[in-house]
Parts: C-alpha cells; structure tokens; sequence
C-alpha cells in the first residue's frame, strides 16, 4: 500500500470558551493559538493512532477523543503543572515503551502525558 498520508495535520474539537482553553494549551504546552500564529511545529517522534472501544474505561465515555501529548521530563512538567494549580490526576503508570501521566484541561477533557523511553 503507498502511503499517502505523512502526519496529523491538526486536530480541532469544540470547546465551551475556545479562546480561554486555547490560551490555557498554549500556557501550559506551548501550543500555538490565534495569537502566537496557529501552527504548532513539533518535534518529529512517534505518534500513535487507535480508536478504542465504545465500552473502554481508559477514558470517560463523554469524552469522544483523548489529547496524547508526547513529553520530556515529565516530572518537571507535572511539578510546573501542579503549582499553576493544574488538576492532574493521581494515576501514573510505567510501561516498556515509557511512562505516562494524566491531567485535566479547564473544560474537564483528560489529557495522557506520555514520556517515550529513550
């Protein structure tokens, strides 16, 4: 099969106050919003797709999608994360491919922190 298709290209979901959360991702993340120009350049690594079962509990069933964002030290972006009084979730698991965290952004959507083994 060719492949055709090169990356994600955006990802776009709605939101309740647009503007505040995107303000609160690029605060938080570094993630680019209208006022820093939109496009978000990110460092090449690995991404992973998949649709998980209507009936998983890896993430609230309200919620239709769940933000993975790929991370160096995350004990230093929970620490940073906790003092700008961030809700993060308590959970952390290690894995062979690396370690993950949880948080929640202000709309109550759960993001998984995942720091890839070297």
């Amino acid at each position: 099969m060719s492949r055709h298709v090169t990356g994600i290209g955006g990802l776009f979901f709605r939101a309740n106050d647009h503007k505040a959360l995107a303000k609160w991702y690029y605060e938080h993340f570094g993630i680019n919003n209208e006022e820093a120009g939109f496009v978000w350049q990110q460092d090449a690594g690995p991404t992973v797709f998949s649709p998980f079962k209507r009936a998983s509990d890896y993430f609230d069933a309200k919620q239709q999608f769940m933000l993975n964002l790929r991370v160096q030290d995350l004990d230093g972006l929970l620490m940073k994360l906790e003092a700008a009084g961030v809700r993060i979730d308590p959970k952390r698991m290690d894995e062979d491919f690396g370690r993950f965290a949880w948080v929640y952004d202000p709309e109550g959507n759960k993001i998984e922190l995942w720091e890839p083994k070297a």
